[in-house]
This record gives structure tokens, sequence and C-alpha cells, in this order.
């Protein structure tokens, strides 16, 4: 275990702290022929050595910078492929952590895999799985024939508002699995004060009305949903 999060913390420090961004600009300029590239597989090679302080890891740690370098290179050169850049961040991001993981546990790859699953809390994933898009989904069915009566005279982002009732479910879910009830008090308010400015300029009692209704729906799910969790 303690192998994995020395890597863990050596891929994060040469990804996000010892990489200016000006090398990464380089880097998709130039790909292959930037000399920055050279530079920042040099760095994880050398804080994983550091952080590890074990010559005996020195051929793992080779491999994970062979391979830290070829999929960075993909990377860079799938990269316009894609209409949103953070998807081939998110993949170049999860195919380093399972580099990782394999060069951490190789000697008992399978074993551990097993049982890492076996240990997990399938409840809890079920719970978080549906205070998530599951809950969203229902909700929009739920308030399907009063949004259609909702007029906006204002714009907002795409889908801000699922999102934003996302989060807030998972960490009303959180605060119940924690205990912390007067937390999610404390989330109620925030959002009121948040919300309160759009209401009053607005002055649209039905728009005051779907958001009360939406906010307190989205809360009694994720609410249960905890109760539920924390019972069974």
């Amino acid at each position: 275990m303690i192998v994995f999060v020395k890597l863990l913390l050596a891929h994060l420090i040469g990804d996000f702290i010892l990489q200016p961004s000006r090398w990464v600009v380089h880097k998709e300029a130039n790909k292959i022929t930037s000399k920055y590239i050279y530079f920042h597989v040099l760095i994880h090679f050398l804080v994983a050595m550091v952080l590890l302080w074990d010559l005996d890891y020195i051929q793992m740690v080779a491999i994970i910078a062979v391979s830290h370098y070829i999929i960075d290179l993909a990377k860079l050169y799938a990269t316009p492929y894609f209409k949103l850049k953070s998807i081939p961040f998110f993949i170049d991001q999860l195919l380093h952590l399972i580099i990782l993981y394999i060069c951490a546990y190789y000697t008992d790859f399978w074993s551990h895999t097993v049982t890492l699953f076996q240990r997990l809390d399938w409840g809890l994933i079920t719970a978080l799985v549906f205070v998530s898009f599951p809950s969203a989904i229902i909700m929009g069915k739920l308030l399907e024939a009063m949004s259609d009566k909702i007029e906006l005279d204002h714009k907002s982002l795409p889908n801000a508002g699922k999102y934003i009732g996302i989060i807030e479910r998972l960490f009303v879910l959180m605060f119940i699995i924690m205990g912390r009830w007067e937390a999610i008090g404390l989330l109620i308010g925030a959002k009121s004060v948040f919300r309160f400015n759009d209401l009053k300029e607005s002055n649209n009692r039905k728009l005051t009305e779907y958001i009360l209704i939406g906010t307190l729906l989205s809360f009694g799910l994720a609410i249960i949903t905890g109760i539920i969790y924390v019972t069974f």
C-alpha cells in the first residue's frame, strides 16, 4: 500500500506541481520534439526514486517513466481530435493511475484486485449512483408539469441546475453518513443565500415556488437515501 501511495504522490507532484504551464503549451505545440516532455518524464522518475528511496525499485520506476512518456505523447497527438479537451486529460490520468497500480502490486496483482473488489461497500456505491443522475432524471419527471409553466428571462450555463443538484445531494448523503445533520442545514442556508438575489430580481412567484419545490425534493431524495443506507 505504501509503495502505491508514494508512487501516486510522485505522480501528483510531477504532473501538477513541477510542470509549469509554459511546458504544457510547448509540448502541445511541438509534441515529440518538445524538450519539456523529456524533462517532465525525468522529473517523474527522480521524484518517484526520492520518495521510494530504494534502488531495488529503479526498474519499476523506469517502467513507469517510459509508460508515462508513451501515454503523454499519445495524449498530445489525440487531443486535437476531441471537442472537449478535458476528455483526453482524464483518460490520460486514468491510464497513469492504472500503470501505478499494476506496478505497485505486480507481485500479487490478481489476489489484491480481487480482495479490493470484495471489500467494496456496494450499498454505498449504489447510494452514490442513485443520488447522482438517476435522482436528477426522477426529479425532472416529477417537476415536468411545473417546468412547462416557468418563463425564464435569463440565461444560465447548460445543465448547471442538474449538476448543482447532483453535487448538493452528494454532500447531503456524505453528511448523513458522517452523522452531521447540522451541516445539511448550513448547506440549505448557503444555497438560499445564493438564490435569494436571483429570485428577488426576477420577482417571479412561480419560479420561486418551482425552485423551492425542486430544492426540497432534491434534499429529500438524498436524505431518504442516506437514512436507508445507514439503517440497512
